[in-house]
């Protein structure tokens, strides 16, 4: 089983009306994604409101994604505390719960130094002793982990796959020419996915798959078979709903979604409130388009 290929989903923290998580809603959604044949799950990321949660949380959503996954497929838990010594401790109570391995963030919001990055990764990865996906996105942490820095820490076997999340397509290239096949690279933009894919990413960390996964694993299993046309005619329906990925509301943009297209609700942990007014009925637009001409998906 790899834990670094395919489509991974960034899987959404589900919460109660009384703000304790809501365990039971988490376990149905990540059913369904499991049944889309989707590739593994990463809990407790950014889209998992990560910075709201407490750490006895964190494992407990992973615990409940484990019960969920039973071995089919890998569960990832998301480290990403302010801190290397928060980090390590969060690390370690995830290999003693069963994550199969981290995607491991800078200590943000600290923008720390290439050499301090690099400290911070190191350290990290020794605590939990398992597989770690470096995860890359400075547009959002203001932290970058460049591809000379990136093959600087090949010698550290624990370091499996990057999550590259930089918006610059070139990456994908220049992680590839200069680390061969030491790392998988996996795509983190929704909007630039089928791109990635083209250009020999080996996976997607995506977001909207959590309300449209048939359709996630359809893009990634036709483009991987060569099959560009097909994977394309679906990227181009899915493209609205991919750009709700790309945003500082990206949280309240998704949970809409998941609301209205698979029951779920778009409840979120304050200070984010679900969205409302005008660019909620924007949303609802949107996605009620994108239903109206959903396609039927090819066979692979």
């Amino acid at each position: 089983m790899s834990y670094w290929t395919g489509v991974l989903p960034a899987v959404t923290t589900k919460f109660t009306s009384d703000d304790r998580l809501d365990i039971p809603e988490m376990e149905r959604c990540f059913a369904l994604q499991i049944e889309a044949g989707v590739h593994g799950l990463i809990v407790c990321g950014s889209l998992g409101e990560a910075s709201t949660l407490e750490p006895d949380e964190k494992i407990e959503v992973l615990k409940a994604a484990l019960r969920v996954a039973d071995g089919k497929v890998p569960v990832l838990l998301t480290v990403s505390q302010g801190s290397t010594r928060a980090s390590c401790k969060l690390a370690e109570a995830g290999a003693v719960a069963g994550a199969a391995g981290f995607m491991v963030l800078p200590g943000i919001p600290y923008k720390s130094e290439p050499h301090e990055t690099a400290a911070h990764y190191r350290t990290v990865a020794k605590a939990g002793g398992l597989p770690v996906m470096i995860y890359n996105n400075p547009p959002a942490y203001g932290v970058d982990i460049p591809p000379a820095m990136l093959a600087e820490l090949a010698d550290e076997p624990l370091f499996t796959a990057i999550k590259e999340s930089s918006d610059d397509i070139r990456r994908i290239s220049e992680i590839k020419s200069l680390c061969g096949d030491r790392f998988k690279v996996l795509t983190g933009v929704d909007n630039l996915a089928l791109e990635s894919l083209a250009m020999g990413a080996d996976g997607w960390v995506a977001g909207l798959v959590v309300a449209y996964p048939r359709e996630t694993v359809a893009i990634y299993e036709l483009a991987k078979a060569g099959r560009m046309n097909e994977a394309i005619a679906i990227y181009r329906w899915f493209r609205p709903l991919l750009d709700l990925d790309v945003s500082a509301r990206l949280v309240q943009n998704i949970k809409l979604v998941e609301a209205l297209v698979i029951g779920s609700n778009d409840r979120c942990r304050a200070p984010r409130q679900a969205l409302q007014g005008s660019e909620r009925a924007r949303l609802t637009t949107i996605v009620k388009a994108a239903e109206a001409t959903r396609p039927t998906l090819p066979s692979f």
